[in-house]
């Protein structure tokens, strides 16, 4: 395929299987990266772009842009929003307000800023796709995890609001809406779990994958529930 994607959090536990996945469908790949030894996870693979930047910061956002952007022979086409963290502690009462900042800022701000560089790219080239990652626990919240809830579910009301502001600018935003992914930190941090119910991230990046595809045409504004084995 003759396309560029941009993939953040491409060096992660879910974000290398995405990145493979689109390599493997013949696209071009740009992936920010901040420390050096994200670049150990990543495949030595063609049409793979990798640049140093920092997404909390709008300048650099734009380089990222304007480097999936620079090859005509591979137009950008896709921006998929990996970027994210995940924190549980006490309830709202014992939780600090910094903490609970933090979460949304982590999930919201890479998003924002490198959707926003990229949209003057997509609607130039006439369209193409965001995908966005939120969570089973926007809808679902459990105790502990204020900002990480409050965060996943600011990032389904901005997808939504992307869909509609850019449907007529040829560009589709979709929310794939994980449970749990089956990645190594999340069993570190959930030793003894059901590990069997989890989504691996192979099965979430066919997904995404798919939501960039002119085969998925006919979906915009949707949250795709990823949840893996009941």
């Amino acid at each position: 395929m003759d396309a560029t994607a941009i993939i953040t959090g491409g060096s992660g536990g879910l974000g290398t299987a995405v990145v493979g996945e689109f390599i493997a469908a013949g696209w071009r790949v740009v992936v920010p990266w901040i420390e050096e030894s994200e670049l150990k996870r990543l495949p030595d693979l063609p049409h793979l772009v990798t640049v140093q930047a920092d997404l909390f910061d709008p300048d650099s956002a734009q380089e990222v842009a304007s480097l999936a952007a620079g090859s005509p022979r591979a137009p950008l086409r896709a921006v998929v929003n990996l970027v994210g963290g995940f924190a549980v502690g006490g309830r709202v009462h014992e939780t600090p307000i910094e903490e609970f900042e933090q979460q949304i800022r982590l999930n919201l701000r890479p998003l924002y800023l490198t959707t926003q560089a990229a949209l003057p790219e997509l609607i130039s080239g006439g369209g193409g796709t965001v995908v966005c990652v939120s969570s089973r626990a926007a809808t679902h919240p459990f105790p502990g995890a204020a900002g990480y809830v409050t965060g996943k579910a600011a990032v389904l009301a901005l997808a939504d609001t992307l869909a509609v502001e850019y449907a007529k600018d040829n560009i589709r935003v979709n929310t794939v809406v994980p449970n749990v992914i089956d990645t190594p930190g999340n069993r570190a941090a959930q030793p003894g779990a059901d590990y069997s119910t989890w989504v691996t991230p192979a099965r979430i990046a066919r997904v995404v994958r798919f939501l960039c595809e002119d085969n998925s045409d006919a979906i915009y504004g949707a949250h795709i529930p990823v949840y893996g084995t009941p």
